[in-house]
């Protein structure tokens, strides 16, 4: 009597893993979506990399994506005067026209001149706020009668110098928390792209956004899907941070 060896099954795929494959999007796609994030983001040395690497057709003006970064860059490490200046430069009416983002970049400014002073070991001297406190006066006080939210953040950063820092509660610790350059600094970067006439951001986030909005809907919808548990982004390794270790990130 012969032997013979039964293999073990393959492993089943998933119904919905079938349709994922017949919607895949085209490599032209991908590359697309790709380089579009490299360029909003602001990704020069990768952008170029990049479209060296797949044969495509490289970004147009390298050099406006630098003075995004440049400002970016300014805001990122606290120099906020510098991004002001630059940001003029770079179009003299933006600021003019966005009260809200030239507040914003104000009271940043204010914040990081009280920083170091509330960061520093043992009790303030009696004129340690003063520079702070003469910025806050000129600055932002004249502008904060327009707006409630303005007066409101304005009165908020203030209590950053009567309090010791032990005694601040979660809504002034934020205020020092670096995470706000970040979030300035990317709020800046969207009010410059759409200035020049382009897409406040990178089509990517939509689209994580819009599927994960499409995959509730689904779950909610209809329970005969059998959806997976989890479903995979897909993205693997090849996220389009590869190769933008260059220190011109714009985003971290």
């Amino acid at each position: 009597m012969s032997s013979s060896t039964i293999s073990p099954p393959a492993a089943m795929e998933h119904s919905f893993d079938r349709l994922v494959e017949r919607a895949r999007p085209s490599k032209t796609d991908i590359n697309f979506v790709i380089m579009d994030y490299l360029i909003n983001e602001g990704y020069p040395s990768a952008a170029q990399k990049f479209a060296k690497e797949a044969n495509i057709q490289p970004f147009a003006d390298g050099e406006a994506i630098q003075e995004r970064v440049d400002i970016s860059s300014a805001i990122r490490s606290g120099d906020i005067q510098l991004a002001i200046e630059r940001i003029n430069e770079l179009n003299p009416q933006l600021l003019d026209t966005d009260p809200h983002l030239h507040f914003s970049l104000l009271r940043l400014q204010l914040i990081e001149l009280i920083r170091p002073i509330v960061s520093a070991p043992g009790p303030p001297s009696p004129t340690a706020f003063e520079p702070a406190l003469e910025f806050a006066t000129t600055q932002l006080a004249p502008r904060a009668p327009t707006s409630p939210a303005f007066l409101q953040d304005l009165e908020r950063t203030m209590a950053l110098l009567i309090f010791p820092p032990e005694k601040l509660t979660s809504q002034l610790k934020e205020l020092l928390d670096l995470g706000l350059r970040q979030k300035i600094a990317t709020t800046v970067n969207e009010a410059i792209l759409h200035s020049q006439g382009e897409r406040r951001e990178a089509r990517i986030r939509n689209l994580v956004r819009l599927r994960a909005w499409a995959e509730d809907k689904a779950r909610q919808s209809d329970k005969d899907l059998n959806l997976p548990d989890k479903i995979e982004l897909g993205l693997g390794s090849e996220s389009p941070n590869n190769g933008a270790q260059d220190g011109d990130a714009m985003v971290a």
